[in-house]
């Protein structure tokens, strides 16, 4: 090069790179144009980095798609004291990426302007000087096309054309059709992933700027310049032989032949034509039901290895989602519009979103195609359940709901049911110091004195030291997204994940099934708040953090269409999700439920707020209903209990751990204070449990209470229950705390009472409740027959009736909660 050369786009960053190939060249001076000029990014930067190789530089702020800016900069440069102009390189363009069947006037304008009309005006203001080299950058999608990209295939197509044009006027011309270049050009990281499957490797700049220098010769004015993975390309851009077979129908039935049906074998009508759709229904109505869903299945999925750069459909997994696999929204249209191509079948745009993975989807081909009724994934366990989901009967509505299997992560390091029975079958006190893995400054937090700021004077909880612990793989997800999600959803998901393999259940057979999911869930503190997220989980934070997604990830994973809900009632939390569930059985709103609870605490704020309020017990201990009660202890866990409607556990075969046969949730109203407990609106909450279980008082043996271990709190709960269950009875009520054991586990608190509770009815067995001592001298236990169980005691079957319990939570919002459970049915469990 010699002279002035003249570099649109010469600010960003092929211009940059094209600019120092030039100066290493010798070119004595430069004319950088962008729209911005000398206050574009980097602009002061890359002038001196030029000018120390001698270069002289020009910044031109200037619009190349504006002809009149376009003629006053090179009037400028003719004027000025540059060496006289000899050359032209157009990098300048925009991307506006999506499918043509949402291209718009504006849409593939504005990349036409960019491109076209202003090497149009570059063509038409220069064609009178004398120049060495007049280069376009265009791209092999004006070659070979790429789905998406129909207004950019189009602008580089014609600047092909231009170079062409140029060229039969004996003038100077290359377009150069590039690949895509590594660090830096118009394509982002999505893209370049996309091109990468279909066989087009990002070429390192350095690599890209020899070919530059190898391409400009006067005889050729075009040339493509790419690094291509020909086993990918092909793959991508040629049919697969089951493709072929596929395509050569759709051809058939698009033409309206009768040779339609040969491309799988069969023959059409003899007689006209046959409507779009019809030949393939009818070769697959001749086979067996499970060979229509294979050859389904497997058109799915090849077109979907093909949409995703795969040579081998075997990478292409029929159970998980489009998402999963790779499919953003321009795939997914991409795959509709080869199917409907390869089915004579016209699938609405969102098909492959209402239909998620490629078995799904298959089946909602073989309804299209068959007219028969697009039904949700089978799971066989649930078959009978499923059929009495839609409509609740009147039985239904008085029927009593099973337990059928339990999961659990509690403080002591308890990771099952049966753990946790050992636990308080010991007596252990699982309360012990603070995590040492979540960042929090352990000596500096504590301060014996409540009223200092910012500390708490109590240094002991019930924790889970494996909170962390999390393998995403397992349930498809990715790193980056499992640090965004806050493990009060990971370990809701883990847990729930077993707990329907501890009833016998294959998880991933519920796929399409009507069950629920109920998740009593509080804190949303983990990590940092949007607006602030570091930039590794930017995009996962909301999902990660949102309350509303811990019941809607167990959903999404499981593939479940039952009602999802995720309860804040504070600590009465998972209870209240408890009789959602059960309320929703009833109702035939879903056939099987999962309910249950989750606390996780990431920061030390809850500790230093009740510090302040004096509410905690110094040494970290829940002394329910003690006279020494102090303050409560808190703690983490999980719960989760599958439930399912007693007659089909008995149908599936499912064992029957317990038995909810009432509950009830109220709210205290404006009582003594927002967060003081009303012990009328506890007592009601109970005799409406009563209620709906059709039960009496002394119908029940045993109460595992909410029982805190608080001054005010726990004579408020006491007096409740003598005034209920202490009146007129044989036998007195028998009182415990779980608390007294791992702290208050808070939105957890009461799903893992009803653990406790089915444990000790399969035992025959009520634990003590640790750190009694003294009972309260605040309640009166003289007004009725109450009992703390400062002992284990037996818990007798009496022949007269099952074993009941009821196990209360109250929120600090107010909201109370109260369960019946009954023991399971002879021979059930």
């Amino acid at each position: 090069p010699r002279g002035t050369v003249l570099v649109t786009g010469g600010m960003g960053a092929l211009g940059g790179h094209v600019a120092r190939w030039l100066a290493g060249r010798g070119v004595e001076h430069l004319v950088l144009v962008s729209r911005r000029g000398e206050r574009a990014p980097g602009a002061g930067g890359l002038r001196g980095e030029l000018e120390a190789c001698g270069v002289g530089v020009t910044l031109a702020a200037c619009d190349v798609a504006d002809r009149e800016q376009v003629r006053g900069l090179l009037a400028s440069l003719e004027a000025g004291s540059v060496p006289a102009l000899t050359g032209v390189v157009h990098t300048a363009g925009v991307l506006d990426d999506g499918v043509i069947e949402t291209l718009s006037v504006e849409t593939l304008a504005g990349v036409l302007r960019s491109k076209v009309e202003a090497a149009r005006h570059l063509d038409e203001l220069t064609s009178d000087k004398e120049l060495d080299a007049f280069v376009l950058f265009s791209s092999v999608i004006g070659v070979w096309g790429n789905g998406g990209q129909a207004a950019y295939a189009a602008a580089n197509a014609s600047l092909d054309a231009l170079a062409q044009h140029r060229h039969a006027r004996g003038l100077p011309a290359l377009s150069l059709a590039w690949g895509t270049w590594s660090g830096g050009g118009m394509v982002g990281d999505d893209t370049d992933e996309r091109m990468r499957r279909r066989g087009l490797i990002a070429m390192a700049p350095e690599a890209a700027i020899e070919a530059l220098a190898q391409a400009t010769r006067p005889d050729r004015p075009f040339l493509a310049v790419a690094d291509v993975d020909w086993e990918r390309f092909v793959a991508a851009y040629t049919p697969t032989r089951s493709a072929r077979l596929f395509d050569g129908v759709s051809e058939a039935l698009r033409a309206g032949t009768p040779a339609a049906a040969d491309g799988l074998g069969g023959t059409g009508p003899a007689d006209g034509a046959v409507p779009p759709g019809t030949a393939l229904a009818q070769r697959l109505a001749e086979l067996a039901p499970g060979e229509q869903e294979r050859i389904l299945t497997e058109l799915v999925r090849t077109h979907a290895a093909v949409v995703l750069g795969h040579t081998d459909t075997d990478a292409v997994a029929v159970g998980r989602a489009f998402k999963e696999l790779g499919f953003d929204s321009m795939r997914v249209m991409e795959l509709r519009n080869r199917l409907n191509a390869a089915t004579g079948l016209r699938l609405a745009t969102g098909a492959v979103f209402d239909h998620p993975t490629i078995t799904r989807l298959a089946r909602h081909l073989h309804a299209e195609l068959l007219g028969t009724q697009d039904q949700p994934e089978p799971a066989t366990a649930l078959a009978a359940s499923r059929e009495s989901a839609p409509a609740a009967s009147a039985a239904h509505r008085e029927e009593p709901i099973a337990i059928v299997a339990m999961g659990c992560r509690l403080p002591g390091d308890v990771q099952t049911p049966e753990e946790l029975w050992q636990l308080l079958v010991r007596g252990q006190d699982a309360v012990s110091g603070f995590p040492t893995d979540r960042g929090w400054d352990i000596e500096g937090l504590y301060d014996p004195d409540p009223g200092r700021p910012g500390r708490t004077y109590a240094r002991e909880g019930g924790f889970l030291y494996d909170a962390a612990e999390f393998d995403p793989a397992f349930f498809g997800i990715s790193p980056r997204e499992a640090l965004a999600m806050d493990p009060q959803q990971r370990l809701l998901l883990q847990t729930s994940w077993e707990t329907i393999e501890r009833a016998g259940i294959d998880p991933t057979s519920l796929k399409g099934t009507a069950t629920g999911v109920f998740a009593g869930m509080t804190y949303q503190d983990y990590g940092a708040r949007l607006h602030e997220a570091p930039e590794s989980v930017e995009g996962y934070l909301l999902t990660g953090k949102s309350s509303s997604v811990i019941s809607g990830r167990i959903a999404y994973t499981l593939g479940l269409e039952g009602p999802a809900v995720t309860v804040d009632t504070a600590c009465s939390s998972s209870l209240v999700a408890l009789h959602l569930a059960v309320q929703a059985l009833r109702a035939g709103e879903c056939g099987l439920a999962l309910a249950g609870g989750v606390t996780v605490m990431p920061t030390p704020g809850l500790f230093i707020e009740f510090s302040r309020q004096r509410g905690l017990a110094p040494d970290g201990r829940s002394k329910a209903f003690s006279d020494a009660a102090d303050g409560t202890s808190w703690a983490e866990g999980v719960g989760v209990l599958l439930l399912e409607r007693l007659s089909d556990a008995r149908r599936n075969g499912h064992q029957v751990l317990a038995v909810v046969c009432g509950s009830a949730v109220n709210q205290d109203g404006a009582s003594n204070g927002l967060t003081a407990p009303n012990g009328l609106s506890q007592q009601r909450v109970i005799r409406a449990a009563l209620a709906n279980a059709g039960l009496s008082t002394g119908d029940v043996d045993a109460v595992e209470a909410h029982g805190t271990g608080t001054a005010l709190g726990d004579p408020i709960e006491a007096e409740a229950l003598i005034a209920t269950y202490g009146q007129n009875r044989e036998r007195p009520l028998l009182l415990g705390s779980l608390k007294s054991n791992i702290g208050h586990t808070q939105a957890a608190a009461g799903v893992a009472g009803v653990i406790k509770t089915v444990q000790a009815m399969r035992h025959g067995m009520l634990p003590r409740t640790l750190h009694v001592g003294v009972p309260s001298s605040k309640v009166d236990w003289s007004a009725g027959a109450v009992e703390l169980l400062t002992e284990a005691r037996e818990w007798p079957e009496t022949g007269e009736r099952p074993r009941r319990a009821g196990i209360s939570s109250f929120g600090v919002s107010g909201t109370n909660a109260h369960v019946i459970v009954e023991e399971a049915p002879e021979g059930s469990g």
